[in-house]
This record gives C-alpha cells, structure tokens and sequence, in this order.
C-alpha cells in the first residue's frame, strides 16, 4: 500500500518548462543518455576492432549496444522500485530513443570523417582519442534536442515524472566528459600536426636526393 502510495506521489513531480532549470534537467538527462551511449558504443567498436569486422558491421554493432545499455539505464532503477516491465519499457522508448539516435548519428559519422580513425587498432590513441571526441560532440549536439523535448513534456521528462531517479552521478559523468573532450582534442590537434609535417619531410628528402644526383 504504502509503495503504490509513493509512485502515485512520483506522479506530481513537476518539470520546469524554462529556463536555466530547464536546461540543467535536460544536462543531467544528456549526460545520463550519453553514459549508456558511450558504454555501448565503446563495447561495439571494442569487439568490432578486435574481431577485425568491416567499417559498417563494427557501427552497427556500436549503435546496437549504444541502444541497449542506454535503455538499460533508465529502465533498472524503474524496475527496481517495483514497476512492471510492460509499464518500464514504453518509458524508457519514448525517454531515449531520439537521444541515443542523435548521439549515434553524430558519434559514428565523426569516426568515419576522422582519417584512420576507424581502422586504428585498440592500441592506437587515435582510435580512443577519436572516440572520446566523438562521444562529448554528439552529448553536445543532443543536449539541444533533449531540452526541446522536455520542455513539450517528452522525452526525459516521461522519467521524471515518475520521480525515480538513478544510475551515476551528472557530476561525474561531466568530469569524465570534459577530459575525454580534452584528451580527444589533444589527440586529433596532434594527428593534424603530424598529417602536416609528413608531406614537408617527405619533399624535403625528394629535393635532397635531386641535389644529390
């Protein structure tokens, strides 16, 4: 009795529909998608990789996981508070789906663009780098779309009015998330560097052996 009290209460947790507070509630449910978001694709280009998988076999196994570990997320805490799975799963649908499919399309479209990334090895830091500036721009580009929603009373804001609440902390999702963003950057911006010093070193052997001859 008392359980069905407390999630008939869940129901009268309201949402701004502004604001500054609008954006942080659409921060924190970003920064939660992308949680689910960067586990499974970093598993799906993990075994994509190791496995030797073509370029499109490796995202779409990416982008499946990405799927599966961000519905994860929300749909545990509803699950263990009680709710049946019949209610947890339409929530959890209309809660990230748009999310996770603007994370995905942005993620794998800059692994594509970025020149060597998708065929870097495990071992390779243009690889991870790559992959964790991918994962911050698409948190990026989906914080915008996750507003847009909440604010019409879609998206995370079906979770939010259940008032249960879990999985890891914003705070330390946003921490995680600013060094991948540092490290990633770091890593092209030197890739770039090195694209650019190779044809100077190259041209300058080729005048050398000219002068030679």
């Amino acid at each position: 009795m008392l359980c069905g009290m407390e999630h008939a209460a869940h129901h009268h947790h309201e949402m701004p529909a502004s604001g500054r507070a609008l954006t942080q509630v659409a921060l924190s449910a970003t920064l939660h998608c992308l949680t689910g978001c960067a586990i499974g694709e970093v598993l799906g280009m993990l075994i994509g990789t190791a496995l030797g998988l073509s370029d499109l076999a490796t995202i779409a196994l990416a982008v499946a996981l990405a799927f599966v570990f961000g519905y994860g997320l929300t749909s545990l805490p509803l699950l263990r508070s009680g709710m049946a799975l019949a209610a947890v799963v339409p929530i959890a649908l209309a809660s990230d789906t748009l999310s996770i499919a603007t994370m995905e399309v942005v993620d794998n479209a800059i692994m594509l663009t970025v020149p060597g990334a998708m065929d870097a090895g495990l071992g390779d830091v243009l690889f991870w780098g790559a992959l964790s500036f991918a994962l911050v721009v698409a948190g990026a580009v989906a914080l915008p779309v996750n507003r847009w929603l909440i604010a019409r009373g879609r998206g995370h804001a079906v979770v939010h009015e259940t008032g249960i609440h879990g999985g890891p902390s914003p705070r330390a999702v946003g921490a995680v998330a600013a060094v991948a963003f540092v490290f990633g950057v770091a890593v092209l911006a030197a890739q770039v560097f090195e694209d650019d010093e190779e044809p100077a070193h190259d041209g300058g052997g080729h005048a050398a052996a000219l002068v030679a001859a």
